[in-house]
């Protein structure tokens, strides 16, 4: 009698644990159809590659949605493909057909009245077709003029579209550039810099195709997209100047980090002018209070935790058909083939905010994702024969909200005293009250001219008190000791929802630029 009852209590024991492990997997509440995706991780580039749907090399750069049926994805090889059927659950009868091709390394794609609009190498491109064959006859260029010295990582990214309609496309800078190429380069005399005109830029597209620089600092942004209020924002990703992973909102006249950016600021058009130092090998709250040109981003991704190479940007606009995060913005992750999530505000008329880890688990490297007409996303995969997790080297997949809303922190806001956190279910309250249910640090990154930083300045926060909201949504958390300029760092491990969940994420990066006023 006692030996059944043992066993049936590890029974029991079993089961729950095996419930509450459910809980926390990331596909009950988001799933992953795979569309088309390479048989093997090392097949990116393959020199028997060619153009045709029994061998194409489907390394999404680029997708737009055209219809219920239909999207639309560029390949990095220099192609545009019309994809149908990828609706359908499971996609067992995908079509093809090839719009465009001859095209240089387009890395975007955008579907703005009859015609599909990608930026190459060199043009920002209008690729229309005019019989209604599905195949592009007329390739017009619609802005043109930022520098092309030769290098390979001088990558020109786009179009998006902010909220008054204006195109917009960010540029990359040129490493360690030598020879020929520096005779390609402008010069700034002062800095002592040297790019490709505009290289490091985010540029506005005029009526008549004019390029409007607008701000400028950027080292490789592979992302762009507008938030729900039409503002404009680009991720950055780690290397020289950029200390970790970064979203910033763009707006004219700012400069964001990377120094040689600034090789273009004497140009007509500049909006930046009058840098003559750039401080270097400071922590980066005293770089901000010795370059005032110098804006911090809305968030910062740290390394590892929240990605290692942050890449295209996109808003929910579904209104909760992809869940409970509708107004949100999503972010690609390279080389752990995942995603994260943004929540933003405005303290002090500047954006700031917070990022969460998201979805995991994807085939390859996220490059470029885009929203269905039912709310799902589609998921443009490539490796570029670099270094990513995943069982593939490139491919499209579509992420399914299930109907199940998890356990998350949906947000997570700035207060005179310390943050609100609010959550997709009610919280426990014993668990929510508890202040051992969660820890908190922050710390800040160097400003400097090398690659990426450590984090600096740790510090431990004390939580003395945590207070729940009437309706078990919202949990007051009153910290001491916080510092603007710096990422602050919470995890909740210790919290339940009030059937006992766990959150599916306990992490969240808050980029505190400023502290509210009472």
């Amino acid at each position: 009698m006692v030996v059944r009852l043992l066993l049936f209590l590890f029974a029991v024991s079993c089961t729950c644990l095996l419930n509450v492990a459910r809980a926390a997997d990331e596909n009950d509440y988001y799933r992953l159809e795979t569309i088309v995706a390479s048989p093997a991780a090392t097949e990116s580039r393959s020199k028997t590659w060619r153009p045709a749907p029994d061998g194409l090399a489907m390394e999404v750069s680029g997708i737009a949605v055209l219809d219920d049926k239909r999207v639309a994805v560029a390949i990095r090889k220099g192609e545009v493909w019309i994809l149908g059927g990828v609706y359908d659950d499971p996609p067992e009868n995908v079509t093809y057909k090839r719009f465009a091709s001859a095209l240089h390394e387009p890395l975007g794609l955008l579907k703005l009245g009859d015609s599909l609009y990608t930026t190459q190498r060199s043009e920002l491109t209008r690729l229309r077709d005019s019989d209604g064959d599905d195949v592009a006859d007329e390739y017009l260029t619609v802005a043109k003029g930022w520098g092309v010295t030769g290098h390979y990582h001088e990558y020109a990214y786009g179009p998006k579209l902010d909220g008054d309609g204006n195109l917009w496309v960010t540029l990359n800078i040129g490493l360690g550039l030598k020879g020929k190429q520096l005779q390609r380069t402008v010069h700034e005399p002062t800095l002592n810099l040297r790019q490709g005109r505009w290289r490091g830029w985010g540029m506005k597209i005029g009526s008549d195709g004019e390029l409007i620089p607008i701000c400028a600092g950027m080292r490789s942004p592979s992302g762009l997209g507008a938030n729900a209020e039409g503002d404009m924002f680009y991720t950055d990703q780690q290397g020289n100047w950029v200390a970790t992973n970064s979203l910033h909102h763009m707006r004219e006249g700012v400069f964001f980090h990377h120094a040689e950016a600034l090789a273009s600021m004497n140009l007509p058009g500049s909006p930046i002018s009058g840098i003559e130092k750039i401080p270097n090998g400071v922590p980066f709250p005293e770089a901000v209070r010795l370059l005032p040109q110098l804006q911090p981003p809305a968030v910062w991704f740290p390394y590892k935790k929240a990605g290692q190479s942050t890449t295209d940007i996109m808003l929910d606009e579904s209104d909760g058909k992809f869940g409970p995060f509708a107004g949100q913005l999503f972010i690609g992750e390279f080389t752990q083939a995942a995603m994260t999530r943004v929540f933003l505000e405005k303290v002090g008329g500047e954006y700031q905010g917070t990022c969460f880890p998201f979805r995991y688990g994807f085939a390859s490297a996220v490059l470029r994702m885009a929203q269905g007409t039912d709310g799902s996303m589609f998921v443009g995969l490539t490796n570029r024969g670099w270094s990513s997790l995943g069982t593939a080297s490139y491919g499209l997949q579509r992420l399914i909200w299930t109907g199940q809303t998890p356990f998350e922190i949906k947000e997570m806001r700035a207060r005179p005293d310390g943050f609100e956190l609010l959550f997709t279910k009610p919280v426990d309250r014993e668990t929510a009250t508890n202040v051992a249910s969660y820890a908190l640090k922050s710390y800040t990154y160097l400003y400097h001219s090398t690659y990426g930083s450590d984090e600096i300045q740790n510090k431990n926060l004390t939580i003395p008190v945590a207070t729940v909201s009437d309706d078990g949504l919202r949990v007051h958390l009153q910290v001491d000791g916080l510092r603007e300029l710096f990422v602050h760092e919470l995890t909740a491990k210790g919290i339940r929802s009030v059937d006992g969940e766990p959150l599916l994420h306990a992490e969240a990066y808050y980029t505190l630029n400023r502290i509210p006023k009472k």
